[in-house]
């Protein structure tokens, strides 16, 4: 016998495709996504419509949160108990709802950590008032309604939203291959701009944000997005906010009493003791919190002096913490259509309008149906009133009543099934009025109700009129202030690490160190045994060290990261990577405009800025060019080129001194010639240049140093040697005609 086969064979691809696709729509429509008209998520609804079920409005006494949550799951949502829960709470937490749906007794967490909550055996909830938007019309023939999961009952598709709620409390969601991030708004706001569009439907987004200026988030921060991106945020349905803690100066401390929604204090002071752990909070002595149930928020930071510059301190701290934070803004919902859609300002109140207008229509036609099946009844109970001896006759005389009524005074059969089950006292004489009075207070209802379902202008001004009165009942004031700043930028690293003098001290086989003070003797430092001093410059801890090798080429590095002079220091090489074979010959320091007269021991050089000497690459960069064996000099620091004095001397014993403004300012080179040295005594090694220095006009002196011996020149002293670039110069008296080097004095 053949068997027809039970199942469907299709390739694996298909099956796998069309599974897919399924679990991807069932995750957009029934999990991730708001619905436009409720602005609710399928979990939240059905925690909503379970509490109105079991009785928990605003006015009851609160239950426990473990039988709502039993509800939920057992009647519609066959879910975790614990996700379940933890939306309940969301939507309990005032930090977390600008306007929070359920009224929560208990531990239902803290802005510090939101998910502190207790567990749902310890905490009790009700339904908050202003949930009413939401629930007031659902049993006056509003909604759809759909078989729950196991088809033993049912649940609304909707909840008839007297507000546009999904732009209220917002929402935030990953569904497949689709995201929603729709921040909160203040009621009043959202109010007012929908009676804008209800009353003029051709208002544009610009002019709906004249109502929307931006969103509101339940804490205080200010929100400094400028005002033309949060436009072309609600015209485009995605951007993004940034918001800002607020912070006041109270005796000389900064006192932070509001965070950006959804950061946690403790973080952001963990944050700020991190950098503080890290040196790189120098102007931050102590930090502390103060929060209470009073001032859920108040971070106070301890200032090191009265001299620091709280503003750019907190700059600082704005672009390196949580105290600024950029929120994204994704406008996705699910349309009146059924289907995910980003959408502007314009689009999303047009839509809710339209869904409000449709459930207004239904209740009024609900209400409608009701008045006019009463009034039906009124008029068949009258005609019994009228007749009610033969009424009565007809009950007692008959089998079958219901029809004769029927027959005898022209009732339908709900008319006579109504009469019949009437108890006999209500056809009493008193009645007679109340009849008559209910029939017409339900005619002029029936002819109010008609005007309006038949007159668009009317139902609109009803649905305006109960926009109004929502937003004056539950509505308040706008919490986060829009104040439009700079998005803040960090401060530099030098310009965190405090301006305290070193001495950086480079010996000749590469150590470096740094003693505190400009008053070191930086011979007179222990050295490792077979080394010694090769240079050393005055510098802050707060300005970047330059060195310079042998090959011409700079590096540069923080002057607070180098060690102390406490030990021997650490190898340049650890930090760097100069060409095999290259030695430190240099060092340097100063602010980024500072001049320095670089030259070579051949007697060549220029002058540059030192941030040409700066590099962020541990290769460095060319700066001098060296020709032949010639070796980099200690540079000499200018002030006023034009009216400085270069004095340079040779080994020997040559002195020259020129105009600083007669070298040229170059980024890198070989340079120009400082002093003549005869070609072939510079070859053998005979006469190098010994050393440069750079004095000022008219007040300036240098020390020359002979072995043992040194000799101070003053000003007038270097007079006698003045002449133009590149001649011989001068020579020097005997004894100092094999000069080592030379320095300014003072």
């Amino acid at each position: 016998m053949n068997l027809q086969p039970n199942h469907e064979q299709i390739p694996l691809r298909e099956y796998a495709e069309r599974a897919y696709l399924d679990y991807s729509m069932y995750v957009v429509l029934d999990r991730a996504l708001p619905f436009i008209g409720d602005g609710l998520k399928p979990v939240q609804r059905r925690i909503v419509y379970a509490m109105s079920e079991l009785g928990l409005a605003a006015g009851a006494k609160p239950k426990k949160s473990a039988r709502t949550v039993g509800d939920v799951i057992g009647k519609f949502h066959p879910h975790g108990d614990s996700a379940c829960y933890e939306a309940m709470v969301l939507m309990a937490q005032p930090f977390s709802y600008r306007y929070p749906l359920i009224d929560g007794q208990g531990n239902f967490g803290s802005p510090d950590d939101p998910r502190s909550f207790a567990a749902m055996r310890y905490t009790e909830s009700k339904l908050h008032p202003i949930a009413e938007v939401l629930l007031a019309e659902l049993g006056q023939g509003t909604v759809d309604w759909s078989p729950n999961f196991d088809g033993t009952l049912e649940e609304p598709s909707w909840l008839p939203a007297r507000l546009p709620h999904v732009l209220l409390n917002g929402s935030t969601g990953i569904a497949v291959g689709m995201a929603t991030d729709i921040p909160p708004h203040n009621l009043r706001e959202i109010a007012t701009a929908t009676i804008r569009l209800l009353e003029h439907p051709g208002s544009t987004v610009a002019e709906l944000c004249e109502h929307v200026r931006g969103p509101d988030y339940p804490t205080a921060a200010e929100i400094i997005t400028p005002h033309e991106d949060l436009l072309e945020l609600y015209e485009k349905g995605t951007g993004s906010v940034r918001a800002r803690a607020v912070y006041a100066v109270e005796n000389g401390n900064v006192v932070i009493h509001a965070l950006p929604h959804q950061v946690s204090p403790s973080k952001v002071l963990e944050q700020i003791a991190a950098q503080m752990r890290a040196k790189k909070l120098p102007m931050l002595e102590d930090l502390r919190d103060e929060s209470d149930h009073e001032s859920p928020v108040r971070l106070v930071l301890v200032p090191r002096s009265s001299r620091v510059d709280t503003e750019a301190m907190m700059q600082h701290l704005f672009a390196t913490t949580d105290l600024e934070k950029s929120y994204r803004a994704n406008l996705n919902m699910i349309g009146l259509d059924g289907r995910p859609q980003v959408k502007n300002l314009r689009t999303i109140l047009g839509e809710w309008l339209k869904f409000r207008t449709a459930t207004v229509t239904r209740r009024l036609q609900h209400r409608l149906t009701k008045v006019e099946r009463r009034l039906h009844l009124l008029e068949g109970l009258r005609i019994a009133f009228l007749n009610i001896d033969e009424v009565i006759r007809i009950v007692r005389s008959e089998d079958e009543p219901g029809p004769v009524l029927m027959r005898r005074f022209k009732l339908s059969q709900e008319q006579a099934d109504y009469i019949l089950e009437t108890r006999l006292r209500q056809l009493a004489r008193l009645e007679e009025m109340k009849i008559n009075a209910e029939a017409d207070k339900l005619e002029e209802e029936r002819a109010r109700i008609e005007v309006l379902l038949k007159s668009p202008t009317k139902l609109k001004r009803l649905i305006r009129e109960e926009i109004t009165a929502d937003a004056e009942k539950f509505g308040d004031a706008r919490r986060s202030p829009l104040v439009e700043r700079e998005v803040a930028q960090a401060l530099d690293e030098t310009d965190l690490v405090a301006a305290e003098p070193i001495t950086v001290v480079l010996s000749k086989k590469g150590w470096v160190r740094a003693a505190k003070g400009h008053d070191v003797d930086a011979e007179g430092l222990n050295y490792r045994e077979g080394d010694a001093l090769a240079a050393y410059a005055l510098a802050r801890t707060n300005q970047h060290i330059a060195f310079i090798d042998s090959t011409g080429r700079s590096y540069s590095t923080p002057g607070h990261t180098l060690p102390s002079a406490r030990g021997n220091g650490d190898p340049l090489t650890g930090r760097f990577s100069p060409p095999a074979g290259a030695r430190f010959d240099a060092v340097a320091s100063g602010g980024n405009d500072t001049r320095l007269v670089l030259v070579s021991d051949y007697g060549y050089g220029f002058v540059t800025r030192f941030a040409s000497l700066l590099s962020n690459k541990k290769s460095g960069k060319q700066l001098i060019s060296l020709p032949g064996d010639a070796h980099v000099l200690p540079p000499a620091a200018t002030a006023e080129p034009a009216r400085d004095r270069i004095v340079v001397a040779t080994t020997a014993g040559h002195l020259l001194m020129f105009s600083v403004a007669e070298l040229p300012e170059l980024e890198r080179g070989k340079g120009n010639k400082l002093i003549s040295i005869p070609k072939a005594r510079l070859e053998s090694g005979e006469e190098r240049l010994a050393g440069v220095a750079v004095v000022a006009e008219g007040s300036g002196e240098v020390t020359l140093f002979a072995g043992q011996r040194k000799l101070i020149l003053k000003w007038a002293d270097l007079v006698e040697y003045g002449g133009n670039r590149a001649s011989r110069g001068g020579l020097l008296p005997r004894g100092f005609r094999r000069v080592d080097s030379i320095r300014t004095s003072g």
